[in-house]
């Protein structure tokens, strides 16, 4: 064998390679990612329909989108393929994310995407449209009916007395007169302890306002700071 015949196969071993991605058609692969972009845009313009609170933010709905194309791209490399599986396993483990989620539903919407995204990526696209839509729908329908809410919300009822007051006993008239319920949830002292300020979870009687109630605490409190928190139930401060 001639070294020019020994030095040509030297070059073919290192720059012909096999390309993996040959097990998919161009069709397949761009239909899985457009359908993943087009479900899980669906995704987020529900998510935007149905938010409620002061959280809301462009760049959660794009990750959501990015998400599921993410994940469908991750389980078309996959495949049917169990070592490639645990490798991206352990590829992933190593990611750590900081960003506290502030409402529960949030992370509801991040796993819906990623299911879009997973399905989509194994090729059962039935299945992902339908469950877009009856998730949607389902959301939706919450959304527009209130579903689960609860009559007569929670509000945060926050008073400071002088501190040597008995704030043990010192709102209880005013708390039995406008409150269905009311529990302490937390005593703090403030101003160098000249102050004790107590913050409840009441709810209110039918009937009572919120400036009656603000009104028969200040005078109890010698017209120190009061404040009522409304909306608690359904906001993200």
């Amino acid at each position: 064998m001639s070294i020019s015949t020994i030095a040509a196969e030297g070059l073919d071993a290192i720059f012909n390679f096999e390309d993996l991605s040959g097990t998919y058609s161009v069709a397949d692969i761009t239909l899985s990612m457009t359908l993943a972009l087009v479900l899980t845009s669906t995704i987020g313009l529900v998510y935007r329909k149905t938010h409620r609170g002061a959280s809301y933010t462009q760049s959660y709905v794009q990750t959501l989108v990015m998400m599921g194309m993410i994940v469908s791209v991750v389980m078309l490399v996959v495949g049917s393929n169990l070592a490639r599986a645990f490798s991206l396993v352990g590829a992933l483990s190593i990611v750590r994310f900081r960003n506290a989620v502030k409402e529960t539903r949030d992370v509801g919407y991040i796993f819906f995407a990623m299911a879009i995204g997973m399905a989509t990526g194994t090729r059962f696209y039935v299945l992902a449209a339908v469950a877009t839509v009856v998730i949607c729908l389902a959301m939706l329908v919450m959304e527009r009916f209130d579903l689960f809410s609860q009559r007569g919300g929670t509000l945060v009822l926050k008073v400071q007395v002088p501190s040597g007051t008995a704030w043990e006993t010192a709102l209880d008239d005013v708390l039995l007169r406008h409150t269905t319920e009311a529990s302490l949830v937390s005593v703090d002292s403030t101003r160098s302890g000249l102050l004790t300020e107590l913050v409840y979870a009441v709810r209110l009687k039918t009937g009572s306002t919120l400036q009656a109630v603000l009104g028969d605490v200040q005078e109890v409190n010698g017209n120190q700071r009061v404040s009522l928190i409304t909306g608690y139930d359904s906001s993200d401060l």
